[in-house]
């Protein structure tokens, strides 16, 4: 099955009603696509009870697509508030655990930073993260080219089959090596994750005040939506579950880039959250 969304759900007016609070845009937003990536784990380890309320808010088929503390893929380049990393996994951990009960969890995503190059010690730690996290599917991308230059794109392909890692897939602008190209490789698991970035080659390795919103600035046209059509529809036969989020929205595109591949690709999704109706 192809689950297709974005990442996070609060700032895509275009599926909320003027009335909507903040408070109900997840239940809005399992309307329109059957999964989403959560960010908001990336910047702190949430309290369960994020996660309670928001398995609430979703039908049962809704999947989520969990990103890992940025204090697990050394973001966060200063002391953790942690008092080891073993520490900080588990919390982590526990803070998956409504996810887990409720059957929703897809994938925890691991993005390292542009930095995280491919050498030993780097190699070690994500069999170190792998083990910490136990049985829990987990998801590799990269930030930093080394991992699929010539030398080492192979070995980089073979290492994550072994660990058992769900390959991240990227679409994002080729801007020296704080970027990497998209490597259609499933690794025949059960699981595949492709993530939209957009491809605002200026814009990505800026470090303005307001880097973020310049980074995913982007909106993808028609055609190249279609090129990656033939794509996925591969994919779609080499993998059990094909996750898709669009992080493209500094502009505000992803949630419109999302349903017009969803409409691209013929789907039709069955068992969503009833739509709201706007009377007024």
């Amino acid at each position: 099955m192809i689950y297709i969304g974005v990442t996070g759900w609060g700032d895509h007016d275009r599926l909320y009603g003027p009335h909507t609070s903040p408070r109900n845009k997840l239940k809005e937003y399992a309307g329109f696509f059957p999964t989403v990536e959560v960010d908001s784990s990336f910047y702190a380890i949430q309290p369960t009870k994020n996660a309670q309320k928001w398995t609430r808010d979703t039908p049962p088929s809704f999947r989520f697509i969990v990103k890992a503390y940025q204090g697990m893929t050394g973001h966060s380049r200063g002391d953790i508030p942690f008092e080891s990393k073993e520490q900080m996994f588990q919390g982590f951990k526990d803070s998956l655990t409504p996810y887990i009960e409720s059957e929703k969890l897809a994938i925890v995503l691991f993005q390292f930073p542009p930095w995280f190059d491919c050498k030993r010690e780097h190699v070690e730690y994500l069999r170190w993260c792998k083990k910490q996290m136990g049985d829990i599917p987990c998801a590799l991308e990269f930030r930093h080219q080394s991992w699929f230059r010539p030398s080492f794109y192979e070995r980089t392909i073979q290492f994550m089959k072994e660990e058992d890692w769900i390959h991240s897939i990227c679409d994002e602008p080729q801007s020296g090596e704080g970027s990497v190209p998209t490597v259609l490789e499933s690794l025949g698991k059960e699981k595949l994750l492709i993530r939209f970035h957009g491809r605002n080659v200026h814009g990505w390795q800026k470090r303005t005040e307001n880097w973020r919103e310049v980074r995913y600035l982007y909106r993808y046209n028609q055609n190249e939506l279609q090129q990656w059509v033939e794509h996925i529809k591969k994919l779609e036969k080499e993998t059990e579950h094909l996750y898709i989020v669009f992080n493209n929205n500094s502009g505000g595109d992803a949630a419109d880039n999302a349903l017009e591949l969803i409409d691209l690709l013929g789907i039709e999704y069955e068992n969503l959250a009833p739509r709201q109706l706007d009377l007024f």
